[in-house]
């Protein structure tokens, strides 16, 4: 019996490769371009590791080695700024203090200065006061004993008047004001 034919047209069983153009295979794998290959390999190995050790390396190298001066400088600047920092912080702190103190001092010099004014005003005026009360005091007596005064001639007057209405006649003026005398040291 006849096999039958696949799509291809290829018997089953049977695989051909199509023909390359160059040769069969893949051109790595052929034994007879070997020895080119790894002459080629070792000349490009050579040429890249050459290229790689006299430019890219030293130029990286290069470019690290300034990343990392630069970087030490930056690190020592920052160090450099921050002691200043501190430095400038402790005089501030230094300064708020004296100048917290200073205003301490004034404020207590004020207020001692204005007490000290204050219990001077007091005094004065206390002084005064105690002036105007006495002169007040002098004058209250003088009154008093003035209207004393007026009270015994008022009272006098009035005994004199009352005595002179129930009896009809006037009683002598010195006998009255010995009678006031007499009822004033007894009360």
């Amino acid at each position: 019996m006849a096999q039958p034919k696949s799509p291809a047209g290829l018997q089953e069983g049977l695989i051909q490769e199509p023909a390359s153009e160059h040769g069969g295979g893949f051109p790595p794998f052929q034994t007879s371009t070997f020895a080119a290959q790894i002459l080629w390999l070792a000349l490009a190995f050579g040429l890249l590791y050459y290229l790689m050790s006299r430019v890219a390396i030293p130029r990286i190298t290069a470019i690290l080695h300034e990343r990392q001066a630069r970087l030490s400088s930056d690190l020592d600047e920052a160090a450099r700024m921050k002691s200043d920092a501190d430095a400038a912080r402790d005089a501030y702190e230094t300064s708020l203090k004296q100048a917290q103190d200073k205003a301490k001092g004034i404020a207590q010099s004020t207020r001692d200065q204005l007490a000290a004014e204050a219990e001077a005003r007091r005094k004065t005026l206390e002084a005064d006061l105690a002036t105007k009360l006495a002169a007040s005091e002098e004058q209250i007596r003088s009154r008093t004993a003035s209207a004393m005064g007026n009270v015994r001639e008022v009272a006098a007057d009035a005994a004199t008047a009352i005595v002179e209405r129930l009896i009809g006649q006037a009683p002598d003026r010195a006998a009255v004001e010995a009678a006031y005398d007499r009822a004033q040291t007894v009360h």
